[in-house]
């Protein structure tokens, strides 16, 4: 076993001693036991994390009940949601970097045979499958479920885009106080991960998809009695697999790595999955070009709708069948996925895909009835995204699927937020929010906050908004994020000037600003780089060694500025 490393052999007596102390080792039969890290991230300032504690509990008393020893670590977390509209966004993209490198410290700073992964929010999940993929030890992925959504006086259902685009609807005076506070205080009810599709539940429905989970990881809610016996039997999966030393990168491939992505552009997962993909995709070794996505996209239909697309949330999800309901339909089109993949279950794909079942097809569309024939994420190439901009089309209205209006330039975030809800936008405004990149930014902030005062304001159907910085899960409306170059590099988001017309075709895959070559090329010539923004600290090196969006944003091992 790996952790013979530390714990067998007269020399390593000052390493059996300090086991010894941390109480976790019972009795002398323990150093013939596979060593489990469990990295929980656990904390008390993210609603998606405040049950974990008591998670770690039920998953160490299960993996010793399966034969295995359990080491308890933790990581950090940051609450999106709370970080948003301020600096504190700043540090959200770049968490999950440190969650990596924390991940890959504990298990090889101590030789941990395999790994139980306890996430559940944004950037914790990424954080956790690229480490998880550097260490390639047995690993298995439980994460901490779905909030349940709001329950609104009047029979609707909300969740926290609910609440943001309540302030943008009160600043044009289409909602009072009383119903901001009243939305305020129902539509987060509890634990859980917000109850959309959002990033952090599309995330945990893709470690389904990839094989690292089980069934339910996905979709069963946090507070669901299902969840526990969820937990227990990952753990009883896992140190089966740490004995038959079953790693990561057997279960992760390129075929499992369709299956995901698959699933995802056919539940209209959050534009963020495709960035913590291409950087899973690079510390696994499994290159994926962005240009993939949209050969996976045409060749499969949108079968499901969840909010901010509707107003089903992931428990009506779970009550259809689960994530794994919409890959049974995607079974129905020969060639689509790859069924042979292995699973952390022990089972083939096309195994547990026999056992689903779609209980709504209403919900789940079936594959002869989709919403779209094509997914619902797409990457626009042009003259304004040289390298791609990432859309969630299956939450653009359609009458927005192609679009022109001139640009209305801000420099930062909070200049265009200001200017939205200022009332400074108007019908057929094309907004740019530059210089917000993963090098500008620095960090590549959400943009929820000015999406959903777009919404709020009632322009969600007559204007649109590009930016290279990225979105929310929450987003919904022609939204263009991960513009790449971004501007802080020189990229063409940074040439434009007030009043350019710029035009998008989502059929046809295009971004493009109404500008000669010759023009462009002009206008970069006189081009001047801004200054970083932060010049000491995490967030300094961050932009310092960051690659593109485009790159899915990892850092290099080399500066990367021009």
């Amino acid at each position: 076993m790996r952790s013979d490393t530390v714990k067998k052999g007269l020399h390593r007596a000052p390493h059996r001693s300090l086991l010894r102390a941390t109480g976790c080792i019972q009795s002398n039969e323990d150093f013939d036991k596979p060593f489990i890290g469990v990295a929980n991230s656990f904390c008390q300032i993210v609603p998606g994390h405040i049950h974990l504690q008591e998670v770690g509990k039920i998953v160490r008393d299960a993996i010793r009940e399966a034969g295995g020893v359990p080491f308890e670590f933790n990581t950090i977390a940051l609450d999106d949601g709370i970080a948003m509209g301020h600096s504190g966004m700043l540090y959200s993209l770049p968490s999950r970097e440190l969650i990596a490198d924390a991940v890959e410290t504990m298990v090889n700073g101590h030789c941990f045979d395999a790994l139980f992964c306890i996430p559940n929010c944004d950037k914790i999940v990424p954080g956790m499958l690229m480490g998880a993929a550097r260490v390639n030890v047995p690993t298995i992925f439980a994460s901490g479920g779905p909030m349940y959504c709001g329950k609104a006086p009047d029979g609707r259902h909300t969740d926290l885009v609910s609440v943001f685009e309540a302030v943008g609807r009160h600043k044009s005076g289409r909602a009072t106080d009383e119903e901001v506070d009243m939305l305020e205080r129902i539509s987060c009810p509890g634990a859980g991960c917000c109850a959309g599709m959002f990033t952090a539940n599309s995330m945990n429905c893709l470690c389904e998809a990839m094989g690292l989970a089980l069934p339910g990881n996905g979709t069963i809610p946090a507070l669901d009695p299902a969840r526990k016996e969820l937990w227990r039997q990952s753990a009883f999966k896992l140190v089966e697999m740490a004995k038959k030393n079953i790693r990561f990168l057997d279960i992760l491939n390129k075929k499992s790595f369709h299956n995901a992505l698959c699933m995802d552009v056919a539940m209209g997962g959050s534009t963020n999955t495709i960035l913590h993909s291409l950087a899973l995709s690079r510390e696994a070794g499994i290159p994926i070009d962005l240009k993939e996505i949209n050969v996976i996209s045409e060749k499969t239909p949108t079968l499901c709708k969840i909010s901010p697309a509707s107003d089903k949330h992931i428990e009506d999800l779970r009550e259809a069948g689960g994530v794994l309901a919409i890959m049974k339909e995607l079974t129905k089109k020969k060639g689509l996925l790859n069924l042979d993949c292995p699973t952390v279950s022990g089972e083939t794909m096309g195994v547990v895909l026999d056992k689903i079942k779609n209980k709504n097809i209403d919900l789940v569309r079936t594959i002869d009835n989709p919403y779209s024939e094509r997914g619902g994420l797409v990457v626009l190439y042009g003259n304004l995204a040289p390298k791609g901009a990432v859309i969630k089309t299956a939450a653009v209205a359609p009458g927005m699927r192609e679009f022109s209006g001139p640009a209305r330039i801000f420099n930062s975030h909070d200049e265009a937020v200001e200017a939205i809800l200022a009332k400074k936008i108007k019908a057929g405004d094309f907004i740019v929010i530059r210089y917000e990149g993963p090098k500008g930014g620095p960090g590549m902030q959400e943009m929820l906050e000015p999406t959903s005062a777009v919404m709020g304001m009632g322009l969600g159907e007559s204007v649109a908004l590009i930016t290279d910085g990225r979105f929310s899960g929450g987003t919904r409306g022609p939204c263009i994020g991960h513009t790449s170059p971004e501007a802080a590099q020189g990229g063409p988001i940074a040439l434009l000037e007030e009043g350019d017309i710029i035009s998008y075709n989502l059929e046809k895959e295009i971004v493009n600003v109404e500008i000669s070559d010759s023009e462009m090329e002009r206008r970069r010539k006189n081009w001047k780089p801004h200054p970083p923004k932060v010049t000491k600290g995490w967030l300094a090196r961050y932009a310092r060694f960051v690659t593109s969006g485009s790159e899915g944003a990892i850092l290099s091992l080399e500066e990367t500025y021009k």
